[in-house]
């Protein structure tokens, strides 16, 4: 399970160095393939491959012509590319989802259960301060018994 947050680094490269202790339990777990992608172009998305298969087999029980099964596609698929941790445990980050997501020097990685969220710090504190945790949230998690 991938809980916590860790910084990092891009490279000029684009490459993401992925904190060794996020990298271990994804390799020993998963492998070294992973989908890198976006839903909203602000934060990046690295997903294990298998964890990514599983959301595409989902998807497939949608019917193709379902708008938000197309929007999902269209959103992922545009920022997203197949890609490997390299044996110093680097990813590389295209053009586009690094553009789009304010991705250089140094950010924030997150473990977010089987899949690892990466922010542009400056960007995730003002998330976190432009959108608080609130007592509906707190009621909408309980609902779950958390």
């Amino acid at each position: 399970m991938l809980r916590g947050n860790h910084t990092a680094k891009i490279d000029d490269k684009g490459r993401l160095k992925i904190p060794n202790a996020f990298r271990a339990l994804v390799e020993d777990k998963h492998g070294s393939d992973v989908f890198v992608t976006s839903l909203t172009g602000e934060s990046v998305r690295i997903y294990p491959m298998p964890v990514w298969m599983a959301i595409e087999e989902k998807m497939a029980k949608i019917p193709s012509t379902h708008p938000a099964r197309t929007k999902f596609f269209d959103r992922v698929n545009y920022f997203g590319q197949t890609a490997a941790f390299d044996n110093q445990g680097r990813v590389i980050l295209h053009a586009r989802l690094r553009e789009s997501a304010a991705m250089s020097g140094e950010v924030d990685v997150f473990g977010n259960y089987d899949y690892l969220d990466v922010w542009n710090h400056d960007r995730f504190v003002a998330k976190l301060q432009h959108d608080p945790y609130t007592e509906d949230d707190a009621r909408a998690l309980a609902e779950f018994g958390i």
